[in-house]
């Protein structure tokens, strides 16, 4: 099935004349990796697509249109551009949705927000995602790589930050989480900060490629690891295979949710879990929507799941490609050293430990 085709299908399930795609994510999952943003913070961008039964219009300001038309070539993929103002920006959207009931992946207008569906379309990723997908989580891996290798004690977290968004931007990527924890910073968004690196940092990335999203985290320490850090660190290894393994299509994110609360406790950390969500699905965001208690979602070959589990500054975070007969983590860092973590009834998971520099 096609996307046109699915988004065909929504709009005859909702009873409606024209969905609206505003959010960054879904215009480059319609488009093929387009950008519609110039914030990169922005949830939705300056370009919106409008699809009825009939045709597909690309709704924009006449600022962004020759970058559109130009380099990303969307007029040649038929999206019909609909080009406003810059002073009304939104004049030409609302002309084309005004009298229509229409369906939208953001609150807008009389709309019906339908969201959640739009993510669960965005998650079944293409042949075509799946491998832009593994080109992605390679060139995730080299740039938390080469930041790690370039660490020096003393550095504050705003230039271990720096680095580590530097070697994303030069491959090519948009850090879109940049994520740094140093000595005893135990929190699970660790917004980096002015504290200087004594001997322990943990680097969280997620960076965005032609709309895909993959993330990872790595922990790296200076000098021998302490017994107790070690302690958690296997403890989240644990956890992390334990998700890794049993994330197989047909299974729900509801029943993973509680393999991985059973890991935990076997690992030494009853409770642990609910300091911090667990992850779930990746695909046009960095979680198109996460584990929670009872979820009923079935995931399907072809999906991607990023877990994060995490354990009092220690955190196991890599991408995972659903395959029919495997599993695939697309963010393999050989530098890192590797614990083979046994899940019974499954081959032994790969779970990165701490560098040790």
């Amino acid at each position: 099935m096609t996307k046109l085709t699915s988004l065909h299908s929504l709009l005859a399930q909702s009873n409606a004349e024209a969905l609206l795609l505003r959010r960054v994510s879904s215009f480059a999952w319609a488009t093929e990796g387009a950008a519609s943003y110039v914030n990169t913070a922005a949830t939705e961008g300056a370009a919106s697509l409008v699809i009825t039964r009939e045709k597909c219009y690309l709704a924009t300001n006449n600022i962004e249109a020759p970058r559109l038309q130009a380099e990303e070539k969307l007029a040649e993929q038929g999206w019909e551009f609909v080009v406003s103002p810059w002073a009304t920006p939104l004049k030409g959207l609302n002309e084309l949705l005004t009298g229509k009931t229409f369906i939208s992946d953001v609150p807008f207008g009389n709309g019906k927000d339908v969201s959640a569906e739009l993510a669960r379309l965005r998650a079944h990723l293409t042949p075509a995602e799946g491998q832009r997908l593994r080109e992605l989580g390679r060139l995730c891996a080299d740039s938390i790589t080469a930041a790690a290798q370039a660490l020096q004690p003393g550095m504050t977290e705003y230039e271990i930050a720096a680095l580590l968004g530097g070697e994303a931007q030069k491959r090519g990527l948009q850090p879109i989480v940049n994520l740094v924890a140093t000595d005893g910073r135990g929190y699970r968004h660790p917004l980096p900060t002015a504290k200087k690196l004594e001997k322990y940092a943990l680097l969280v990335l997620s960076s965005r490629q032609r709309g895909l999203v993959c993330s990872v985290s790595r922990m790296v320490h200076f000098g021998k690891i302490p017994a107790e850090l070690e302690r958690k660190i296997r403890a989240a290894a644990q956890v992390n295979a334990a998700f890794i393994a049993h994330s197989r299509p047909g299974a729900t994110l509801g029943r993973l949710l509680e393999i991985g609360q059973t890991a935990y406790a076997g690992a030494g950390f009853p409770g642990e879990w609910q300091h911090h969500h667990q992850g779930g699905v990746i695909g046009y965001e960095p979680r198109e929507y996460i584990a929670t208690p009872g979820g009923t979602d079935v995931l399907a070959a072809g999906q991607a799941l990023a877990w994060n589990p995490t354990v009092q500054g220690a955190k196991m975070e890599d991408t995972i490609l659903l395959g029919e007969t495997s599993n695939e983590i697309v963010t393999s860092t050989p530098l890192w050293p590797v614990e083979m973590v046994e899940v019974p009834g499954f081959p032994p998971v790969p779970c990165a430990l701490a560098l040790e520099m």
